[in-house]
């Protein structure tokens, strides 16, 4: 006994019956509807573009180690060593300015050995820092005042 196999979809079977099940049109796509995603794709593209020079995204503004020191310097403004003495947030926040600006100097330095004398100011403040947890000696002071020295230059 033979097996009989169902004809394909749509293909004659050779036995009367209803017709075959119409298949659709295959879709166009329209020329304006391709030219109306191109351009908003174009347009689209152009505004972020735009945007992105305009706020200062193009990499030229604070990018590479100028721009590591610029911020090293900032967080160095933002940091008043008598915050230290401060409870709660405060004194947090002065902890967090002056890390940052150690660890922002160091960058720069990594990327341009201009930067060099502002990490090693950090670096020596925020050592002095961690192991007395003052910075009211001279010898801190003399280095916090070197780092601003250095800021001030940039």
């Amino acid at each position: 006994m033979s097996s009989s196999t169902p004809p394909a979809r749509g293909a004659p079977s050779g036995n009367p019956g209803p017709d075959p099940v119409p298949t659709a049109p295959a879709r166009r796509v329209h020329p304006s509807l391709a030219a109306a995603l191109v351009v908003g794709f174009v347009l689209g593209a152009g505004g972020v573009g735009t945007a992105w020079a305009l706020s200062g995204g193009d990499g030229s503004a604070d990018s590479g180690a100028a721009g590591d020191a610029r911020q090293a310097c900032d967080a160095l403004r933002g940091f008043d060593e008598s915050d230290l003495a401060a409870d709660g947030a405060k004194r947090e926040i002065a902890f967090d300015r002056l890390g940052a600006a150690a660890v922002l100097s160091t960058a720069a330095a990594a990327g341009d050995r201009e930067f060099k004398p502002l990490a090693e100011a950090m670096s020596r403040v925020q050592n002095r820092l961690l192991r007395f947890a003052d910075l009211s000696e001279p010898e801190a002071q003399k280095e916090l005042k070197t780092a601003r020295s250095v800021c001030a230059g940039l």
